[in-house]
């Protein structure tokens, strides 16, 4: 029992703290400003969850056009301690080739449900049509992965399926990780 609470709650900080790395490299992909003064209002919520061991890496590893590897690699190892953890106060011995690409598993799940939950929350938003920063950031986001199935997928009566479709080619790559 005990073991299991543990679990949980290093799942939820490993969870925010993975996703937020992926967040960061994302935004930063999508050249979405993370500076205070841009008006963005995840910048300080990333920078602190994150600056801890992205930071580090980036002395180490540089940037590889705006694919910021260093926020990558930072959500990878975190998950990795967690599986390393888990592992060691297990009883059954660490098999360490398994343990890396459970991990490497992990890391793509996260990223996919992330960007399952980052299209939900921009669809929920444009419902509310206000004129606001996070309406703003979530578009910046969003919007780029959205306007190549706009031009594949018909709009009947001015519908955009395309969050939808977005959606489904998510879960499908969902199965496929699952799968392995």
């Amino acid at each position: 029992m005990l073991f299991q609470i543990f679990s949980l709650l290093l799942n939820v900080a490993v969870g925010l703290v993975a996703g937020t790395c992926l967040l960061r490299m994302f935004m930063q992909l999508q050249r979405v400003s993370l500076a205070p003064l841009s008006g963005n209002p995840f910048g300080p919520f990333i920078f602190t969850f994150t600056n801890w061991c992205v930071l580090p890496l980036r002395k180490l590893l540089p940037t590889a056009g705006r694919l910021d590897l260093a926020s990558l690699l930072a959500a990878y190892l975190v998950i990795l301690a967690k599986f390393v953890l888990l592992s060691v106060l297990s009883i059954l011995p660490p098999q360490w080739e398994w343990i890396a690409f459970f991990a490497l598993l992990e890391w793509v799940h996260l990223a996919l449900s992330s960007l399952m939950w980052l299209v939900i929350a921009y669809v929920v938003l444009s419902w509310v049509r206000t004129d606001s920063d996070i309406n703003y950031f979530m578009g910046r986001l969003v919007e780029p992965l959205l306007a190549p199935l706009r031009r594949i997928l018909p709009q009947p009566g001015g519908l955009d399926l395309s969050p939808l479709a977005l959606l489904l080619l998510i879960q499908i790559a969902e199965i496929v990780i699952n799968a392995l």
